[in-house]
């Protein structure tokens, strides 16, 4: 009974070790889904050399939901942001006259490839970013503003196997619901501006996007995997936003039937 009894304590200590450590995690990976409603306004059409309006009659059916995958990858009091996006498509219908239609389709390669890395103790955003058609990388940080208004309510749930509090914020002219956890060791949100105080959000919904963490990964993260590598040429936060409108006007260029190749 004293073999039992030692075993029976052992096992306790390792399962709440293993538990301490799943609920404080230092380093490991969160993976949310994301929803953004798609703009029709924002939407070009072309037919035939003709600009289509979205939504009129001879307008092909488009999506209006766009989802998309986030992972972020923490370690120590840094973490990198990362979004799976589908690929720019060019679909073009092709046919001579009288006969059949083929529908031709061409991937296009971003202009651009953009990295985002957090510093989570001072809430400084990094951003990185490569300019495919320059050859160059640059870099530049900034810090957030959190929206105001934030309210803490007393219902509670669970949410990847954490236990969240939900609260509510007014921004972009709506009241945006968050859920957030504070067993993990740092704060986050995956909508910057909607970042608790204290505490990671795993999940925050409005009318128009949405983000749900679906599982937290607890695994060793080696710290050079979430802080940007030497060499990016330092420039301000708009200058940044400047290059990235002027490449994203040239692929749109590019994108358009009868533009640049």
């Amino acid at each position: 009974m004293k073999i039992a009894y030692v075993f029976t304590l052992l096992f306790c200590l390792l399962a709440t070790m293993s538990s301490s450590y799943a609920q404080s995690a230092a380093s490991g990976t969160i993976f949310y889904e994301g929803a953004r409603k798609i703009d029709p306004s924002q939407m070009k059409i072309v037919i035939n050399g003709e600009e289509v309006k979205p939504g009129s009659a001879d307008a092909p059916d488009v999506p209006t939901i766009a989802s998309f995958s986030q992972t972020l990858i923490f370690s120590g009091k840094y973490a990198k942001e990362e979004r799976e996006m589908p690929r720019p498509v060019i679909r073009t219908l092709d046919g001579g006259p009288g006969g059949p239609e083929r529908e031709q389709t061409m991937k296009m390669e971003p202009p651009l490839a953009e990295k985002l890395y957090l510093d989570l103790q001072t809430q400084k955003i990094i951003r990185v970013m490569e300019v495919k058609k320059e050859k160059k990388i640059y870099q530049a940080e900034e810090i957030f503003t959190r929206a105001s208004g934030w309210q803490d309510s007393d219902k509670t749930r669970k949410i990847a196997g954490y236990a969240c509090r939900k609260a509510t914020c007014p921004w972009k002219g709506e009241t945006y619901t968050i859920w957030y956890t504070t067993d993990l060791d740092f704060t986050y949100s995956p909508i910057r501006e909607l970042t608790p105080s204290k505490g990671v959000v795993l999940l925050v919904e409005g009318s128009e996007e949405s983000f749900k963490a679906i599982k937290i990964d607890a695994k060793p993260v080696a710290l050079t995997e979430v802080q940007p590598a030497a060499g990016a040429e330092m420039v301000s936060a708009e200058e940044l936003n400047d290059k990235r409108d002027k490449a994203m006007a040239d692929f749109r260029q590019v994108m358009m039937p009868g533009g640049p190749r």
